[in-house]
């Protein structure tokens, strides 16, 4: 991450990381039958709980042998039961298992990780329409790495206003990368949905694209209502992150994640977990 995006080859290294053709070859090459032989070292190395989820498509083999490519593997699904949403209405479950960063108010001072000019509603949402229901509203910020499981879901109940793709590029999420280059947010390949909900107002979800990251792709019929904790979509190989936005004093995000992100530090949290109250 410090060669491409601060050395003094960061100017011919950086565009070539982000456009979007190299992602979608390396995202491309992780389907092919051979990747699948990558998988079970990685479980290995990165101590992941395979026995949480459900096996892959070749029946009558091990778990760690039953992915048909290691995309396959990287968009596992949980068994039913291991995770679960919160029961109380006035509590938000967390949608991605993922790092997160929370804030009170949306403004053009936020701090992730440093201080930059670029998270406005307008600019994370790419159009104005709904820009102003959201300004000054919370933000719940998800980054996913490579290890993580790669499903997002409904945080609460309800149904979708508008849906669309915002193209861009495919940069690096990764919190050094922030660092150097501060308009990742509004520059990356994203997919907004605006959804209103039964108990946190309207939503807005943005699942931002980043390198290796060949799709986000939508599992939920956005023209039916959704459940709370249903699934919404994936993202298929690479990190990538999920950005929340809400209106303004309808909800805030947990004090530990608050209290955390002042600092400069990232909360894990398990999917369905507590990330928000109102």
């Amino acid at each position: 991450v410090n060669l491409a995006y601060n050395s003094p080859v960061a100017g011919v290294l950086s565009p070539f990381i982000a456009s979007k053709w190299l992602s979608a070859l390396y995202g491309n090459l992780q389907d092919r039958a051979w990747s699948a032989k990558k998988v079970a070292p990685f479980i290995k190395n990165f101590n992941i709980a395979i026995d949480d989820y459900l096996p892959g498509s070749l029946e009558g083999t091990p778990i760690e042998q039953s992915y048909k490519s290691f995309n396959e593997f990287f968009i596992r699904q949980f068994k039913p039961g291991k995770r679960s949403f919160p029961t109380e209405k006035n509590k938000m479950g967390a949608f991605a298992e993922a790092r997160y960063f929370g804030y009170e108010q949306v403004h053009d001072e936020l701090r992730i990780p440093v201080k930059g000019n670029f998270l406005t509603a307008a600019k994370l949402l790419g159009n104005t329409k709904y820009a102003g229901e959201f300004e000054g509203g919370p933000l719940l910020l998800a980054r996913l790495c490579p290890v993580d499981y790669h499903r997002y879901h409904y945080a609460d109940a309800g149904e979708t206003l508008e849906n669309y793709r915002i193209h861009g590029k495919y940069d690096s999420v990764n919190p050094l990368a922030l660092k150097y280059k501060q308009d990742i947010f509004i520059k990356n390949e994203r997919r907004v949905s605006v959804v209103n909900t039964e108990n946190f107002g309207k939503l807005a979800y943005i699942e931002v694209g980043a390198t290796c990251v060949g799709k986000i792709v939508q599992t939920s019929d956005e023209k039916k209502p959704h459940l709370r904790g249903e699934e919404k979509g994936y993202f298929l190989f690479g990190g990538s992150t999920v950005i929340v936005l809400g209106e303004k004093g309808r909800w805030v995000p947990s004090q530990d994640i608050l209290e955390h992100t002042q600092k400069g530090l990232e909360t894990y949290v398990q999917l369905g977990d507590e990330v928000a109250s109102f």
